[in-house]
């Protein structure tokens, strides 16, 4: 035998019915259970079967692969219904978000179109500052970009083994293909068990953890015709198979542990289903799922996983729920079925059936697809202008401080201006971060460098204050930075986003990247000891003083002097997209006492006791009356979401901060 049995390409009704059981399964832990089922795992298996099957046809039909031909194939299939979801999307988006969500949405229609979602959400998932938008429109098109990247890929990979067979191994090309496959198949799982320990919220969307679910597809495509198994055991493996499909969403919590060891049980489930078919019998699983309704619901698979998403999300935004009653999600899976009818037999069936073996077949082709990729693409790129232009606009407005006094009507007992709109604008206020976010003076989830940019004055000032921390420590540099020329201050900033400056994991949120950093740190501020390190003394609502807080602090006794701030309070909602929705910005408060406890945290009994190097200080007057704290102070918004400050509240902060800094910066230079 000189080369492995041609794979035969033939219309497998199983394989059809096995996506419809798979878009099924999405659709129904989306809609009722909120969660993954993993069933986009057998999608990309399905297409490493197909497109493995197809190339290697077209190879021994044509003697080559037409790259440009096929690609054109492979777009009258994906792209009339995808970018009519586009948009869909893009219209629905712009009438029922907020304006701080626009920006998100934009960039996202953009990176879903051109096929870089997933690697849009993946640097979204280490990305703080990303860490509360909420889930969009488009997040579903991750997969749908992890296959088209499969798709250019897998014609090079063929190629590859073609090369390898035929200059260097001298070996039949389907015996390389098959060394080739079982060697991205090792590696990429090998890489996709280890970056899923590492990072897993980057690991679900990385193209390269996941193409060994594609190489699988392969691999049984090119071994297939040699798996001969009996009908007992076909019937009871194609059973087992479905059953893993069907209840992997049930087992194992999928978002947060794929892809990894665990994406093996979804991907064996598959398997199992394709294999099993060559045999099955008459009461094999392959009966079922190859019946008409399931072959039908196949073949509108793909645009209905297309539109059930945006659907859900847009139930969602209109009403306000946080929750899908089974009345509401049958009406959402039916609108679902309708719209993938639409889009399958009205918009993808005719510009599946036109030609492309021809130049000018090929020409007419592409205009069509045009007709579909411009008004979505031309109509979110004006959105995204229009974005560009409010936003340059109110950049460069200056902020009014009578008009907008924020945390000024508190500390100085001055009256804001009425009937202004709040700043900073809901465009702007997801951007209106503090200046070391624009410097990339920040060091993130993954990464335990100590990273570092000077604020204030630079040159020769008169004091050093290191600004310590995670986020809740960052949101102070604005306030610092309008206090820094009146005392001639260097700001040097030490932030690591969702990190403390602590020697403890109190309660489990922090990673062994934070941990590490706070040893760093230490022996940077050792190295070069600031006049003051400002800092948070608490965690949001706790009420006491972490003991890795104060351990910490009792390191630097010797070194510097520590002024550590009451955390500032949470909010219940994204305050932003609150305030958008209601009429009330009292609607968007929360009770003071959920929030900050009457006793302070330095004072609590389980807190202390302290070295001698801390000054404790309470701002929460700023945020905070006897009742509630509220979204809006002084004509200004106090929040970005749900519980950073906006850098201008920060900014009108100054006066507050000077006044509690004075008095420690002086004690300091008598020393």
């Amino acid at each position: 035998m000189n080369d492995l049995r041609i794979p035969e390409k033939k219309f497998r009704p199983e394989l059809e019915g096995l996506r419809a059981v798979a878009a099924i399964l999405v659709a129904v832990y989306h809609i009722w259970f909120g969660s993954v089922s993993g069933g986009v795992d057998v999608f990309f298996v399905v297409s490493g079967y197909l497109i493995t099957t197809s190339l290697l046809s077209r190879i021994d039909r044509e003697g080559t692969l037409r790259f440009f031909e096929y690609i054109l194939g492979l777009a009258r299939r994906l792209l009339p219904a995808a970018f009519t979801v586009l948009l869909f999307i893009v219209a629905g988006s712009y009438i029922l978000f907020s304006e701080s969500r626009w920006d998100q949405i934009v960039s996202e229609t953009f990176a879903s179109a051109f096929y870089f979602q997933n690697w849009e959400l993946a640097f979204n998932a280490v990305d703080y500052l990303a860490q509360n938008n909420e889930a969009s429109p488009l997040q579903h098109f991750w997969a749908l970009s992890i296959q088209g990247q499969f798709y250019l890929l897998w014609p090079f990979v063929i190629i590859l083994a073609a090369f390898i067979a035929k200059k260097v191994l001298k070996t039949p090309l389907r015996k390389t293909l098959l060394a080739v496959l079982v060697t991205i198949a090792v590696a990429s799982l090998a890489y996709s068990v280890y970056i899923t320990t590492v990072n897993q919220p980057w690991a679900y969307f990385d193209t390269f953890a996941r193409v060994w679910e594609f190489s699988m597809g392969g691999i049984v495509a090119l071994l297939i015709p040699y798996l001969t198994l009996n009908r007992t055991l076909s019937f009871l493996l194609g059973w087992t198979g479905i059953a893993i499909v069907a209840f992997t969403g049930m087992l194992l919590p999928v978002s947060t542990v794929f892809p990894g060891y665990a994406a093996i049980l979804p991907v064996a489930g598959a398997l199992l289903v394709i294999i099993s078919a060559q045999n099955g019998g008459a009461l094999g699983v392959h009966r079922i799922i190859a019946s008409k309704p399931f072959v039908t619901l196949g073949g509108m698979s793909y645009a209905f996983y297309l539109w059930h998403w945006p659907l859900l999300i847009f139930y969602y935004q209109y009403t306000g729920a946080e929750s899908v009653s089974l009345r509401a999600g049958a009406f959402l899976i039916l609108m679902s079925f309708l719209a993938a009818a639409f889009s399958t037999w009205i918009v993808e069936r005719p510009v599946r059936g036109m030609k492309v073996k021809t130049p000018l077949a090929q020409v007419k082709l592409a205009a069509v697809l045009l007709v579909f990729i411009i008004p979505a693409v031309s109509l979110n790129t004006i959105w995204a202008g229009n974005i560009e232009e409010t936003t340059t606009a109110s950049t460069h407005e200056t902020v009014d401080t009578e008009d907008h006094p924020g945390a000024r009507v508190i500390h100085e007992n001055v009256e804001p201006a009425p009937d202004q709109e709040p700043l900073p604008t809901f465009i702007d206020i997801r951007d209106d971060l503090p200046s070391y976010y624009a410097d990339h003076a920040f060091t993130n989830f993954d990464d335990s460098t100590v990273r570092s940019e000077s604020y204030g004055v630079t040159d020769n000032p008169d004091y050093t204050i290191a600004l310590v921390g995670g986020s809740h420590s960052g949101h102070w540099l604005p306030a610092l930075e309008e206090v820094a020329e009146d005392f001639d201050i260097q700001i040097d900033t030490y932030i690591k986003n969702a990190c403390r400056f602590t020697d403890d994991d109190e309660d489990g949120r922090l990673n062994e990247p934070c941990m590490e950093w706070n040893e760093k740190m230490i022996d940077e501020l050792e190295e070069n000891p600031p006049d003051l390190i400002f800092t948070t003394a608490n965690i949001g609502a706790e009420p006491h003083v972490p003991p890795g807080f104060v351990n910490q602090w009792e390191r630097m006794e010797d070194i510097t002097e520590i002024f550590a701030v009451r955390d500032t309070p949470r909010m219940e909602e994204d305050i932003p997209d609150c305030l958008e929705q209601e009429e009330d910005p009292s609607e968007c408060a929360v009770e003071r006492s959920e929030q900050l406890a009457d006793e302070l945290p330095w004072e609590y009994e389980e807190s202390g006791p302290f070295p001698d190097n801390v000054t404790f200080y309470d701002f929460s007057e700023y945020f905070c009356d006897d009742e509630t704290c509220d979204p809006i102070i002084g004509n200004v918004i106090v929040y970005r979401d749900y519980h950073h400050l906006s850098s201008l509240y920060s900014r009108t902060m100054a006066g507050p901060v000077e006044e509690a800094l004075r008095d420690v910066l002086e004690e300091t230079n008598d020393e």
